[in-house]
């Protein structure tokens, strides 16, 4: 059995420079989301949120594999995140921090499967958060770059966005900052920790 690894499949998404912004077409991707909001270091809801996600994402994957005879890779975790100031991702003020933590799925993965993983996953555990779902994203047109180092670091490079590249492109937000994990914190440096930061963007 093949096992789709979506991280391939859109490579364009998954494989940003390092050093320059590339202005990418994002297409409408599904996703399993948790929102919340608060310091992602200290509040509880996020730890629970993240242990949500792959607990039902997981129960999908084996679900897909039993009745579709369709394998693949689960992607890795990703967050959207906002503020009343987008400033405050610059100067780090993570208690201001409103976000949706989510991941991806494939196409063929459907809401009933979702509905069937979200209930075998309720089966272990009685702290389902109220906003768990499984909806797409529609970003469009965006800007990324391959973060490498500690999430804490992002600042100077979020300030050239959007200061520097935002403006000489002639754009402006649509959308909230879009975070992608390619790294586990838990087995990883901070200092080699792999990050991808996306804007999503629209003319002035």
């Amino acid at each position: 059995m093949d096992k789709l690894d979506l991280k391939k499949q859109l490579r364009a998404l998954f494989a940003p420079s390092s050093r320059d912004f590339s202005d990418i077409d994002v297409p409408i991707l599904t996703f399993v989301k948790v929102d919340g909001a608060g310091d992602p270091n200290t509040a509880p809801a996020y730890r629970t949120a993240i242990e949500w996600l792959y607990g039902v994402s997981y129960a999908m994957k084996f679900a897909a594999k039993a009745r579709l005879g369709r394998d693949y890779v689960v992607p890795p975790l990703e967050a959207l995140w906002w503020s009343d100031d987008p400033g405050s991702f610059v100067r780090r003020e993570k208690d201001r921090w409103r976000w949706t933590v989510m991941i991806m799925a494939p196409d063929f993965v459907t809401p009933a499967m979702f509905e069937d993983a979200a209930a075998k996953t309720s089966r272990k555990r009685a702290d389902r958060p109220s906003t768990l779902r499984f909806e797409p994203l529609a970003e469009g047109r965006a800007l990324q770059i391959l973060h490498i180092g500690s999430y804490d670091d992002e600042g100077p490079t979020l300030s050239r966005l959007h200061e520097e590249v935002m403006p000489a492109l002639g754009v402006t937000f649509s959308g909230p900052h879009h975070e992608i994990y390619l790294s586990d914190p838990r087995r990883t440096d901070p200092a080699r920790l792999r990050t991808i930061l996306r804007q999503p963007v629209r003319a002035l």
